[in-house]
């Protein structure tokens, strides 16, 4: 049976490819789980209409990571922390703090998305990246300052 691929999947090829499997793994797997087409030339154009969709979905987004990165990189957070001698922080200051403050001015940033390069143990002013997109980066300067 010749199928078309609605998306990427790594066994048989890559979107728009036109490619032929057996009528089983065609019915049961790739179907239902819509990874594929039947090959006839009315899914070809729903294909194409597909694509621009997920293209014009993508500038959108990409557009939208741009103008957010824009804005997290006018802000400056401030964390307060204890400290205990030579002004050594109990603890580190986490991508959790720092998305929670991030919270507190407007911004839903995920922590997972917060990149310490080296682990915040001391006092001072940090320059933190965050991943809006995966073209994409911000960066946030941190002041880490006693409480």
């Amino acid at each position: 049976m010749k199928i078309i691929l609605r998306q990427n999947y790594e066994p048989l090829g890559k979107v728009g490819d036109v490619i032929d499997v057996k009528d089983g793994y065609a019915h049961n797997f790739l179907l239902p789980r819509k990874i594929a087409y039947i090959a006839l030339s009315g899914n070809l154009r729903a294909l194409e209409d597909e694509k621009k969709a997920v293209l014009k979905k993508a500038k959108h987004e990409l557009q939208a990571s741009e103008t957010l990165a824009t804005e997290l990189e006018k802000v400056s957070i401030t964390i307060p922390v204890q400290v205990g001698e030579e002004d050594k922080i109990f603890g580190t200051v986490t991508s959790q703090m720092i998305a929670d403050n991030l919270k507190e001015k407007g911004f839903d940033v995920d922590k997972r998305k917060i990149e310490i390069d080296e682990s915040i143990k001391t006092l001072g002013i940090y320059s933190v990246n965050i991943k809006v997109h995966p073209n994409v980066n911000a960066k946030v300067k941190v002041w880490v300052v006693r409480e």
